[in-house]
């Protein structure tokens, strides 16, 4: 029996143009939606893609792919910038145009169902002692030794059924490829 090799797939690099206008393909998308959610201004959020490239392949040297995915490294960059340009908004006030009404993005309400729909099914996946824990406090807004009272329990159980109902949550959402794992 032979033994053949395969060439490894090349990690995803920035290293010349072809590459970084793959990975622009690739997340731009994605980026510009946590931008726009995040900065509420479509100009503003176009200018955080484009920065988030810009710094990517000024310093695609620094990537390393042992580390995390080239997805992570971009969207970390970019919530760098987002933060950086909500400071600078909280320090100039916003100009406003009342004449345009700005009109909805129709993908807002898309994506929002299909998050909604990938939680719920996550959620599904908890066991109902952690399920209910979450609920309550997270998506009720309930405070600890409220629901702790309401479910017969001290507050350092619903301590750690939030810890481990947390946990159990991300590998579930992690597993649906909501999440990148690390």
């Amino acid at each position: 029996m032979a033994l053949t090799l395969r060439p490894r797939p090349r990690p995803e690099r920035l290293d010349d143009e072809q590459e970084l206008k793959a990975a622009y393909s690739r997340y731009a998308g994605e980026l510009f939606g946590l931008a726009r959610r995040t900065l509420d201004d479509a100009g503003l959020a176009e200018e955080a893609v484009q920065e988030t490239f810009l710094r990517a392949w000024r310093a695609a040297d620094r990537f390393d792919p042992a580390v995390g995915s080239l997805r992570t490294w971009l969207f970390a960059i970019c919530r760098n910038i987002l933060v950086d340009m909500t400071r600078a908004r909280a320090v100039r006030p916003r100009v406003v145009d009342r004449d345009v009404p700005e009109t909805p993005d129709p993908f807002d309400d898309l994506e929002q169902v299909l998050t909604t729909a990938g939680i719920e099914a996550a959620l599904q996946q908890l066991s109902e002692r952690h399920r209910v824990v979450l609920v309550e406090v997270h998506l009720n807004g309930r405070p600890i030794p409220e629901v702790a009272a309401d479910l017969g329990v001290p507050p350092g159980t619903i301590y750690s059924r939030l810890y481990y109902g947390l946990k159990a949550l991300g590998v579930a959402l992690e597993e649906a490829g909501w999440l990148d794992g690390r």
